[in-house]
């Protein structure tokens, strides 16, 4: 099979098309032809050989997340069959013809959705769902704050918020990506080239739970503007991870400070979240309340292109490799 392989760690030139093995499905595995995989985040930092868990990454598959078809199941899978159309969440080999994948981490492509935007949603979905609703425990009525609004994560978080209840403030980099995100239902957006987040925010109220890849300079103004016994979530730590803050305005305040990230965590942990996932989310999809917004789509050879274009955070929403077009 072809598959893009991390021929060393450095920039989007390292992933190279090569011939690989078809892999083989464990017993409690499924093997899927592959018909899209998502681009994220975490795969720019594991090429980089910067993500949490991972160390050597020379000959490493990348891709979190893909959609296609389950093409053979392991002696002591009981839900999937071949033929069925499923997506699912990876720790790694998604950017390829074929995925082997813990049958638990697979969910049903929604009745009508095609393969690239099934293969936009398990990353983030499942990273919004357990940083949000789990350790940010956000409740109707509570206002979320997104920082990066317009990334795969931050439309995904916006969308899901705002439908289960929640206003949802959003910061952006250009007033295009301040449209799309206030489309998908944020009600206050602020342009962080042109204006204060923590003035804005603060002048709206507040926030109850921030969600926070930026770090740096950011965390002291995320907590400020916090409302009494709220939670700052951190997913990545873009400017880095050291911050100064008064502990004394935490402990009088009641705030919590917590954070993850998806790709260690346990496949039993990941085998909860996904039945959390399609208990909680999968109803939000099938009534058209909403859907990953795909900026590009890029053939599987192109991941290089599909990288660069990421880190130039010139899209708006996520993108997609295309494997079988």
């Amino acid at each position: 099979m072809k598959a893009i392989i991390i021929t060393q760690p450095g920039g989007p030139e390292v992933l190279q098309v090569q011939e690989q093995p078809r892999p083989v499905p464990a017993a409690h595995e499924v093997l899927i032809r592959v018909h899209a995989a998502g681009v994220n985040r975490p795969d720019v930092l594991l090429r980089q050989g910067k993500y949490a868990g991972a160390d050597d990454v020379a000959g490493t598959v990348p891709g979190l997340e893909v959609a296609g078809v389950v093409a053979e199941c392991g002696a002591d899978v009981a839900r999937w069959q071949p033929g069925d159309r499923v997506c699912a969440l990876l720790a790694a080999g998604g950017y390829a013809e074929y995925a082997v994948v813990d049958a638990r981490h697979c969910l049903p492509v929604p009745a009508g959705w095609d393969f690239p935007a099934a293969a936009a949603l398990p990353e983030t979905v499942f990273t919004v769902w357990h940083n949000v609703f789990q350790r940010g425990q956000l409740q109707p009525g509570e206002r979320l704050l997104v920082h990066g609004g317009s990334s795969g994560i931050g439309t995904t978080a916006v969308q899901l918020a705002a439908a289960l209840g929640s206003p949802v403030a959003a910061t952006v980099g250009s007033e295009a990506k301040a449209e799309a995100v206030r489309q998908l239902g944020a009600d206050l957006v602020v342009n962080y080239k042109e204006d204060d987040f923590e003035e804005a925010v603060q002048a709206a109220g507040g926030a109850d739970v921030v969600l926070d890849m930026i770090g740096g300079d950011y965390t002291p103004k995320n907590l400020r503007l916090l409302r009494d016994d709220g939670r700052l979530v951190f997913i990545n730590a873009m400017q880095g991870g050291k911050a100064e803050f008064n502990a004394l305005d935490v402990m009088r305040r009641r705030l919590t400070i917590t954070g993850s990230t998806l790709r260690p965590r346990s496949a039993d942990f990941k085998a909860a979240l996904a039945v959390e996932v399609e208990r909680h989310v999968w109803p939000l999809l099938a009534a058209g309340k909403m859907k990953p917004l795909l900026h590009h789509t890029f053939p599987l050879a192109e991941a290089a292109a599909a990288h660069e274009m990421l880190e130039s955070s010139a899209h708006i929403g996520k993108l997609v490799l295309l494997v079988v077009e």
